[in-house]
């Protein structure tokens, strides 16, 4: 049975909670505000599924891609939407097209973030732009076996353990699932997150964004706009203290620091990610609006690319990482994690509200190298 006795070693990824045939699993929050599964000993039968689904527990090869590419969407509105080049909302709306369903992280009415599935493209807009917090998966595991059971075209998107945790979790190749991995610096604490928007104490959110591209895809802004689209609060990224502590490492989840999903070990068919350093190496496609890095890394992901009108070019993988090292390695875990949850436990929220600002040249190059 699953058995966390070091909490590197598991991504809550809730696979084992939906695959478990007794249900005697269910996912609790720790001190630090993520998800860890706990069993019900008097309902297990050792039948050790959750164990053999584990993405932690059973990780897969490393892999190369097949091809790489710079790309943006074609529709301006949408890129200016999305968090880099808005390609995955052109992939989605051609599986919605043909009768699929999409499955991406949203917010909640509670601004919490959340795995959920839609079927128009209408319904896109809430997975498009950046949410620096681990989602909550749920039962989509169970609702994406469901839907590829009836034949329907499956889209899932999230980051490389949750894409892991899904095909260990399917234990079977569908051909009509595509799955789409999107580069993660790691997961910040949806504890955290709780807590710091009640500290805001904002009325009548309408919309949040991470990622506010409007002060420029390099330079940009964590922005609050009430009901009537009105900005009510807004910081540069170097700023604002929550996106501080997401750079600095200190709100990720432990097994952030030992992905067991980066460098191809997900499986997934397609990999997303802000295109960071492409003024170096396709000039002609920046514009600081936006570029996403593609990378095809089954067939089925090969095919499903070639089919799309955008604005694209095929790059080198190795150039490309070495602006992106998120693509491949994990997160390094700060010494000064530790003091930050020691001080979180007496302080409370005011131990990220007090974090202040590194110099200015140290925090561009962490945001410029880490920041997803």
């Amino acid at each position: 049975m699953i058995q966390i006795l070091d909490k590197h070693n598991c991504c809550g990824c809730n696979a084992c909670v939906q695959k478990c045939p007794m249900q005697c699993i269910s996912m609790h929050e720790d001190e630090e505000g993520f998800l860890y599964p706990l069993v019900d000993f008097d309902k297990c039968i050792d039948c050790h599924l959750c164990e053999k689904i584990c993405p932690c527990l059973n990780q897969e090869e490393s892999q190369e891609s097949l091809s790489c590419y710079a790309a943006k969407n074609t529709d301006e509105e949408i890129r200016k939407q999305s968090s880099s080049g808005g390609i995955f909302t052109a992939i989605a709306e051609k599986v919605i097209a043909e009768g699929g369903v999409v499955f991406g992280a949203c917010f909640d009415n509670n601004w919490q973030v959340f795995h959920a599935c839609v079927e128009t493209k209408q319904g896109l807009a809430a997975f498009r732009g950046s949410k620096y917090v681990q989602s909550q998966i749920g039962e989509t595991f169970k609702q994406t076996e469901s839907f590829l059971k009836e034949d329907r075209k499956v889209l899932f998107s999230g980051t490389p353990c949750q894409i892991s945790g899904l095909n260990h979790y399917l234990r079977k190749e569908y051909n009509n699932l595509l799955t789409i991995e999107v580069v993660c610096h790691g997961v910040p604490s949806p504890k955290i997150w709780r807590e710091y928007l009640e500290s805001l104490n904002l009325m009548n959110i309408g919309s949040i964004l991470h990622k506010d591209k409007s002060t420029g895809w390099r330079g940009y802004s964590f922005t609050i706009k009430n009901t009537a689209n009105k900005v009510i609060f807004t910081e540069r990224a170097g700023d604002n203290k929550y996106l501080m502590a997401f750079v600095r490492n200190l709100t990720l989840r432990p097994s952030c620091f030992s992905c067991p999903a980066k460098a191809g070990k997900s499986r997934a068919d397609i990999t997303l990610a802000d295109y960071w350093g492409i003024e170096h190496i396709v000039p002609k496609m920046d514009d600081n609006k936006g570029t996403s890095f593609i990378c095809d890394n089954t067939q089925k992901g090969k095919a499903f690319i070639k089919q799309f009108n955008i604005q694209m070019e095929q790059v080198d993988y190795q150039n490309s990482i070495d602006y992106n090292s998120c693509i491949f390695k994990s997160t390094s875990e700060p010494v000064e994690r530790q003091q930050f949850w020691s001080g979180y436990k007496c302080q409370g929220i005011k131990a990220l509200l007090s974090l202040k600002r590194k110099k200015q040249n140290i925090l561009k190059r962490v945001i410029k190298r880490l920041f997803r």
